[in-house]
């Protein structure tokens, strides 16, 4: 498993490759690339035990790359130097004689140093004014009669010879067809690569089957993950259940039980940060994976299969389409409702929080009995309404959960573990204090509680 990890790393992204050698502004690296991409992607298959006869097609085609173009090929492809001394015979002659054209200049520009006696005098090349001889201002007396004046720059001149412009032909007429001929071969390997195309998306797709399968292997051996049993029955069992993500990111996490009679709905009560949102979200992470073919997080797993699976989740809103964030929230519900099964899994976090005390507990309560009475799907629901535990008398499928917190001397500390049984406050105020809201803010807060307590147990 190691092994085809660490090949499929070398892989890179091979349709994307793939793509660039079919655009105009195509290069030999871009073939290399393809060479090395596909290289891995067929390494890591026949370490995983699998092979196709068209792999030999591939595989050949990466060796004729390997044959055709240099180790470092530059970016032009136009102006020669990509195609390796070997690969034709009549491209062998042309490399020979433009390279052995710099050693023709060297000894031209050592006789003519030591016949003129300038030391200085250099003999280059540019795509302008071709071959010449570069002689400084200061030595401009010593220019030899024969010597033809070709420019003038404010420091010196250069000049050329009728032996230079000889060269000058043959060696440029010898480039021009060496570049020619370099550049037909790289169109006639690209041509090939493209032609190919088919069996290289075959391999992105395959390797991309096998990057995802070691990928979970080697996840579920990293986090300790377990094979996931699935049930027929509409139940679900979650031993030492976590969240993959969360669990990466904090230290000590707390794993829970999670168990769910069929069509059964777990109602979740107590403060913020205790851990509600991560324990719901961290069953339908591990529904979801389940279900993708992956090992899950925890100890045992016993899940069904599941249809859909609807979350009501967080606070957002769409201002510029006219939607209120209590709007986004009764829309995004409707929706559930409408589209859910006996077979979803159902997810609410703080229905009816955007509006009035009495409204949103109204509401939520009717929401949680439709849940309840007409689909019976697996729910589980988070809320700040204490008033809703009552329901557990009324609906048998119906199990209060909530999140311990230690409380001692009004210093509160959040446990992470599922108790069964509703929470008996919600530490509100002390959950502020703990977010570093002003102390007269939080004194005040809890003087106005105490004051709102007294007058509903004297109401009552």
């Amino acid at each position: 498993l190691q092994k085809i990890r660490d090949v499929l790393r070398g892989m890179g992204d091979l349709e994307r490759r793939l793509s660039k050698v079919g655009q105009p502004s195509a290069n030999a690296r871009d073939l290399q690339s393809i060479r090395d991409s596909a290289r891995a992607g067929l390494n890591a298959l026949l370490i995983a035990g699998q092979s196709e006869p068209w792999f030999s097609k591939l595989e050949t085609l990466c060796a004729e790359i390997d044959r055709t173009l240099v180790d470092e090929p530059p970016l032009q492809i136009r102006q020669g130097y990509i195609i390796r001394q070997g690969y034709l015979p009549e491209l062998d002659e042309l490399i020979l004689l433009t390279t052995d054209s710099q050693s023709l200049l060297e000894k031209m520009e050592a006789r003519e140093r030591e016949a003129t006696g300038i030391t200085s005098l250099k003999i280059r090349y540019n795509q302008v004014f071709g071959f010449y001889i570069e002689i400084t201002n200061t030595h401009k007396d010593k220019v030899p009669a024969h010597y033809l004046r070709k420019q003038t720059l404010a420091n010196a001149e250069r000049y050329c010879t009728d032996e230079l412009v000889e060269l000058e032909k043959k060696v440029l007429s010898a480039q021009t067809r060496r570049n020619d001929l370099e550049y037909e071969i790289f169109e006639k390997l690209r041509r090939a690569v493209l032609q190919a195309a088919p069996d290289f998306l075959k391999l992105a797709s395959l390797t991309a089957e096998l990057d995802v399968i070691t990928g979970l292997s080697w996840l579920a051996i990293e986090r300790k993950l377990v094979r996931p049993q699935f049930m027929t029955q509409n139940a679900l069992q979650l031993i030492g259940s976590r969240h993959l993500v969360v669990e990466q990111n904090v230290k000590d996490f707390v794993a829970n039980n999670i168990e769910m009679d069929a069509g059964g709905c777990l109602l979740l009560t107590g403060p913020n940060m205790a851990g509600k949102s991560t324990i719901m979200r961290q069953v339908a992470l591990t529904a979801l994976m389940a279900q993708m073919g992956s090992f899950v997080p925890a100890s045992e797993a016993k899940l069904p299969v599941f249809d859909q699976i609807f979350t009501r989740i967080g606070a957002s809103d769409q201002l510029s389409e006219g939607l209120s964030t209590f709007m986004v929230e009764m829309t995004e519900t409707a929706e559930i409702l409408k589209k859910m099964s006996p077979q979803s899994l159902v997810i609410f976090d703080e229905i009816g929080r955007g509006t009035s005390t009495f409204d949103g507990m109204s509401l939520a309560q009717a929401i949680l009995e439709f849940l309840l009475e007409k689909q019976k799907a697996l729910t589980l629901f988070a809320t700040h309404y204490h008033e809703l535990t009552a329901l557990e008398s009324k609906y048998p499928q119906l199990v209060n959960s909530h999140m311990t917190v230690s409380d001692r001397g009004g210093e509160i500390r959040f446990l992470h573990t599922l108790t069964k049984g509703p929470a008996l406050k919600s530490y509100g105020i002390q959950v502020a204090r703990l977010a570093g809201l002003p102390v007269d803010v939080t004194r005040r807060a809890g003087e106005i509680l105490k004051g709102i307590q007294t007058k509903n147990d004297s109401s009552q």
